[in-house]
């Protein structure tokens, strides 16, 4: 099971936020929930960001008083500069509880920062994701920190994860071969990701078996329904064709008897 304490990990600034600071500006900050401009990122990349977002909020769904998901939101880590702001692609935070009405995530308030990251790189983001935001996650304390490139132009492997080192620092991980692709279990989530051809899935070990978003399951019987609805089709056509052949051999046969 995913770990819901923070790890004990030097560079961590929760403990930080945590505590009054005198300096802190009296007047109310504003700390907007969107940039106010349109998402710029491919469907690909969108589409992806949230079927994985579905995946995540359905598994935490059981522990949602201790577990957060989000999905392309303003995660604010400074109190009192709306400039100290990161938006992942996917975060998932323990210790706090998943609130519908939480419109950005302000890491002085909930207490902690996000324990898990991906972010699904793109040609503007690929850059930014490999530096300046891999920098910032490892100084906020960030246990994990994935990145998936769906395109395969900008990441070898596709598939990248880190995790927070004894001196605070990330440590790549070593992707594992196994059947046919490559994959490697997140300590925080108790997930494994894997990759199959450039399909990025999440596997769950204890129950030995892959994990479907929200939609997925009635995505599947509109499927079926589709196939029987194509089969019924075909069963009808060759009913129609039985019929036909069957009137065809009765005029035959009435033909060939001898009138009289």
């Amino acid at each position: 099971m995913p770990q819901t304490e923070p790890l004990p990990v030097s560079g961590r600034l929760t403990e930080v936020w945590r505590q009054p600071n005198s300096n802190r500006p009296k007047a109310r900050v504003h700390y907007p929930d969107s940039d106010g401009e349109p998402m710029g990122e491919s469907f690909l990349h969108i589409e992806l960001s949230f079927h994985l977002f579905g995946i995540l909020l359905w598994h935490h769904a059981d522990r949602a008083e201790d577990a957060c998901v989000g999905c392309n939101n303003f995660v604010y880590y400074e109190e009192g500069d709306p400039k100290k702001v990161v938006t992942p692609d996917l975060f998932v935070a323990y210790g706090v509880p998943q609130r519908t009405g939480r419109r950005v995530f302000k890491v002085w308030e909930e207490g902690v920062t996000p324990d898990w990251v991906l972010e699904v790189t793109s040609k503007s983001t690929w850059r930014e994701d490999e530096g300046a935001k891999r920098r910032l996650y490892e100084r906020l304390g960030v246990r994990e920190y994935w990145q998936f490139d769906p395109t395969g132009e900008y990441l070898d492997p596709i598939l990248k994860g880190r995790t927070l080192g004894p001196d605070g620092k990330y440590e790549e991980f070593v992707l594992e071969e196994r059947d046919g692709g490559l994959c490697h279990v997140s300590g925080v989530l108790g997930l494994d990701l894997r990759l199959e051809g450039d399909q990025l899935r999440v596997f769950d070990p204890e129950r030995g078996e892959y994990l479907l978003s929200g939609l997925e399951p009635y995505i599947a019987i509109g499927e079926q329904r589709d196939v029987i609805g194509e089969q019924r089709e075909v069963i009808e056509e060759q009913r129609r064709a039985l019929q036909a052949a069957e009137a065809r051999i009765r005029e035959l046969e009435r033909q060939r008897r001898p009138e009289g």
